[in-house]
């Protein structure tokens, strides 16, 4: 049932010093149904938002409370901009209140919780709640969302790379399954906003350099939900990157396109596939995007190339890893769980440069 514009929803935000955090706060004060009433920091209790953040001064009239002091159970929905392992601590109690909950970490991400704590390196608290939970793309999981309580907001890579092959799945094979390769990029602040030599300026500006080539986190999410796609193992090649850059991601997805069919418009299969979604942008035939292209907006944008109108198949997916790869992405999940027009709070218009 839609909400109504005159009664806005009470809106809870557990770790608001984050970079998700503060884009969550940066668009859910603009947000025309919400009320913002609880931010969370458990090391800045009693410091007001717009004290850390100026960029808020006049839009965010909050303080920051330890989550002890803060009233969640009073919410409608509360967002958890944590590390991994803080949500399903709390996600029992909040539920029991009546409260939906949008994780932005891991832990409603993976079903399966064997490769959860393998990669995690902690027990699953609510296994229970896990199996109730619905993996937040949107544009894959639209109608399981609408009627979730608990919702596992993707990771950001996750997000490029299911977006940037979802067209090749769900009818007749299209792709070898066995070898898809997927180059990926993103800003530091994808590491998030923490003291760290490996994030100072001197040791991240004017470099580029690969990182979880051995094992990252994001590659058993994205393997997961590959899998069930396909109905199939799938191959999957994952390497991420670190560009010298505040925002944006950008994934260069490699896959051989079967004999069979070859004879397929993939340009047309993509725009007729995305037609209508209002977040995905399938860019025209030719084209290079690029991640200023969607800087702090909830685009993504992909391009479809095939060499010399050969086997090999390239998808350039970018997007705003902060935003349709975390906060705006889970405020997307949101306005479905309440029955909001999806793009409320959302038609930020990138900004260049």
């Amino acid at each position: 049932m839609s909400q109504s514009p005159a009664s806005p929803i009470k809106v809870g935000i557990v770790g608001g010093t984050g970079y998700t955090g503060v884009e969550l706060l940066r668009m859910l004060c603009q947000h025309p149904h919400v009320k913002l009433t609880s931010i969370t920091s458990r090391t800045e209790d009693g410091m007001r938002v717009a004290e850390m953040f100026p960029s808020l001064r006049g839009r965010v009239d909050l303080a920051f409370s330890s989550p002890e002091k803060a009233e969640l159970t009073s919410c409608d929905v509360v967002f958890f901009a944590t590390p991994h392992g803080v949500a399903m601590a709390q996600a029992k109690t909040l539920l029991a209140a009546g409260v939906k909950v949008i994780d932005l970490a891991a832990d409603f991400r993976l079903q399966d919780t064997k490769v959860f704590e393998q990669w995690y390196k902690i027990p699953h608290a609510c296994p229970d709640v896990l199996a109730e939970s619905v993996y937040g793309v949107v544009e894959l999981n639209r109608a399981s969302i609408a009627k979730a309580r608990v919702v596992g907001n993707p990771g950001c890579y996750p997000t490029t790379v299911l977006l940037g092959l979802s067209p090749l799945f769900g009818g007749a094979p299209l792709i070898d399954l066995h070898d898809i390769v997927v180059d990926a990029k993103s800003g530091i602040s994808g590491a998030g906003r923490k003291a760290e030599v490996s994030h100072l300026l001197a040791e991240a500006a004017d470099n580029f350099k690969a990182y979880g080539v051995a094992g990252h986190r994001h590659k058993p999410e994205i393997q997961e939900q590959l899998d069930r796609m396909a109905g199939a193992p799938v191959g999957l090649t994952f390497i991420p990157h670190l560009l010298p850059m505040i925002r944006g991601m950008f994934s260069t997805i490699y896959a051989n396109i079967l004999p069979e069919a070859l004879g397929v418009d993939y340009q047309k299969l993509f725009e007729d596939h995305y037609r209508g979604e209002a977040f995905v942008d399938v860019m025209p035939a030719g084209s290079m995007p690029e991640t200023r292209s969607v800087r702090a907006s909830n685009t993504l944008r992909i391009a479809i190339h095939r060499p010399g109108n050969g086997r090999k198949l390239i998808i350039l997916v970018v997007q705003d890893n902060l935003v349709k790869g975390a906060a705006g992405q889970a405020i997307q999940n949101m306005n479905l769980m309440f029955g909001f027009p999806e793009t409320a709070g959302l038609s930020h218009v990138a900004i260049s440069p």
